[in-house]
């Protein structure tokens, strides 16, 4: 494959956006998320597919219930480790997980991570009920709750 070179004119014209698309996450508090010792800082929605991305912090020793993903779930290890029994990633690993996953993550040190979840996450009871649906919708709640929505270019009509 050639690679491109820039020649002057194009026909096709470059469009500005027509707001900033760069902010500073560092800039946003962490928030508490939906389990204890969990937190977040929401970067975008997605309302098409209810997805979401996030910086997550999980305290150590916190141990996160059975969840399921709806749709795709990549992140890229920032501090910590995480994992399922002996397959662990550390920093500056990378995880996919795919549409049906239902799980049992451990991170005994904690973590951070940036995570894009492709479409809703769902977490069970003990008895295997449905306790929550986690989608684009409820992150945009909880962020506008704590105050650190101000960047998000998403509305949602009621």
């Amino acid at each position: 494959m050639e690679q491109l070179e820039r020649t002057g004119q194009s026909a096709i014209a470059a469009i500005k956006p027509q707001h900033p698309v760069f902010f500073d996450p560092t800039d946003l508090p962490w928030l508490p998320w939906v389990m204890v010792g969990t937190h977040f800082k929401l970067l975008n929605v997605d309302k098409k597919s209810g997805g979401f991305s996030m910086l997550l912090k999980v305290d150590a020793g916190i141990q996160a219930p059975v969840h399921g993903h709806l749709g795709a779930v990549e992140a890229f290890l920032i501090e910590g480790e995480f994992g399922y029994e002996d397959d662990r990633g550390g920093v500056g690993s990378y995880v996919y997980e795919p549409a049906g996953a239902r799980h049992e993550p451990t991170s005994p040190g904690g973590v951070i991570m940036f995570a894009v979840a492709h479409g809703p996450l769902v977490g069970y009871n003990d008895d295997g009920s449905l306790a929550a649906i986690v989608d684009g919708r409820l992150m945009h709640d909880l962020a506008v709750a704590g105050g650190a929505a101000g960047h998000l270019r998403v509305v949602f009509d009621d």
